[in-house]
């Protein structure tokens, strides 16, 4: 954990455990780095006595932490990236909209390329919040309804991480509130928020 603010997906709606632990990182907030990483081991010790802050599963270049789900463990790493060494994912997760635009439109890069967890640009835009960025995705020919590498999709990752106004952007934009992930969840089943719920409901998500 490096830095207070959660813009992690939340883990999977039937992993009980790494819920709890995902909830109670998000409740810590714009905390500093230091404050949210004891507070964090703190509250999620009380969860869970026997946990190890250390423990990660290294899948590559990225991990997956002890959460478990489609966690995109490599948080904040691109603050130590040199800028000779950064791809296109280091630039769109620091909201780095000229350099993905112009790296898209000159045919550089695929606007649907993916890591290797299968997340593209557009998974990582709505997993940092960054609406402006997914408009310019989306623009630019994004596949709205892209699934990454444990089938979910934006939406999945907009709706979990509790960006509302994401979410109506990407469903206006064509997005699938019925496609189901591998463990065969819908974007309504794995959010806490109500109007989220509402708007994929209104959509044709159907009832969880």
């Amino acid at each position: 954990v490096k830095l207070g603010s959660c813009n992690t997906p939340k883990p999977s709606f039937f992993d009980f455990e790494g819920k709890q632990k995902w909830e109670a990182w998000k409740a810590l907030g714009d905390t500093s780095p230091h404050q949210a990483m004891q507070e964090y081991v703190a509250a999620v010790k009380k969860l869970d006595p026997s946990w190890n802050p250390q423990t990660t599963e290294k899948r590559g270049k990225e991990s997956k932490t002890v959460f478990g789900g489609p966690v995109v463990s490599s948080l904040y790493q691109e603050e130590t990236i040199r800028e000779e060494d950064k791809n296109i994912f280091d630039y769109c997760r620091e909201n780095n909209i000229d350099y993905v635009t112009k790296a898209i439109q000159s045919k550089k890069v695929d606007v649907n390329v993916t890591d290797e967890e299968g997340r593209a640009l557009l998974h990582w835009a709505c997993d940092r919040g960054h609406k402006e960025l997914v408009s310019v995705l989306l623009q630019n020919a994004a596949d709205v309804n892209i699934q990454d590498g444990e089938g979910q999709t934006a939406l999945h990752y907009a709706a979990t991480c509790e960006f509302l106004d994401i979410v109506e952007l990407l469903l206006q934009s064509g997005a699938d509130p019925g496609l189901r992930d591998q463990e065969g969840c819908l974007p309504a089943e794995v959010t806490d928020s109500k109007a989220i719920t509402r708007a994929l409901q209104q959509h044709g998500a159907g009832e969880p």
